[in-house]
């Protein structure tokens, strides 16, 4: 998993609330296991009409978004099914961190879980960040999750909160596999005197 440290890019404004896991990537693309290839259908339904063609109005589709790495959602982002596919979609396309006044909770483990960093911030501040992010590609947020801040392309900085452990897993790159990993000697000390004191097993 990449470390995240700090980015400074694009905002996409997503003014919507209740976007749930099927909105962000729907059914028919759950048939694969692996983690790359969702990002081009992520959002399908509002990305692209009924021909195939992509949907001009929808705000990745447009010039100023299309390589944006900050999302800036409404209430109750990543609401539905539990499908680990969502945020699979969302890091495909290149989006690292999504900022929403709240989140649906698997959602936001998940997102830890893929090297992406949800944060959760005040109705009023995502206001004001929805209002920069509007701006286009001449406005660069900063997410520093070492310092716990968003900054605005006005230098208007909002910290936010952070699960210590969850921190230190981004920051470090780790997921599941990583952390236990970490403690293979441990493991593999355990397995050799399991071998030695109950060869039977």
């Amino acid at each position: 998993m990449d470390k995240f440290t700090k980015i400074t890019g694009v905002a996409a404004p997503l003014p919507l609330i209740n976007v749930d896991t099927d909105m962000i990537i729907p059914k028919q693309f759950l048939k694969t296991i692996k983690r790359s290839g969702l990002g081009v259908n992520l959002f399908d339904e509002m990305r692209y009409q009924d021909d195939g063609s992509e949907n001009p109005d929808f705000v990745l589709n447009k010039p100023a978004y299309r390589s944006a790495e900050i999302l800036i959602a409404g209430d109750n982002f990543g609401c539905g099914s539990s499908r680990e596919h969502a945020p699979w979609a969302i890091k495909d396309f290149g989006i690292r961190c999504v900022i929403a006044p709240s989140f649906a909770d698997i959602f936001f483990n998940n997102c830890f879980k893929n090297g992406i960093l949800p944060i959760t911030l005040p109705q009023e501040q995502i206001d004001m960040l929805m209002k920069d992010a509007e701006k286009g590609e001449n406005a660069r947020m900063t997410v520093d999750l070492e310092a716990q801040t968003v900054t605005t392309s006005d230098g208007e900085t909002f910290p936010f909160e952070v699960d210590a452990f969850k921190k230190h897993c981004l920051l470090e790159g780790l997921d599941d596999i990583a952390l236990t990993l970490e403690k293979a000697p441990a493991i593999q000390s355990f397995e050799a005197q399991a071998a030695v004191s109950r060869p039977w097993v």
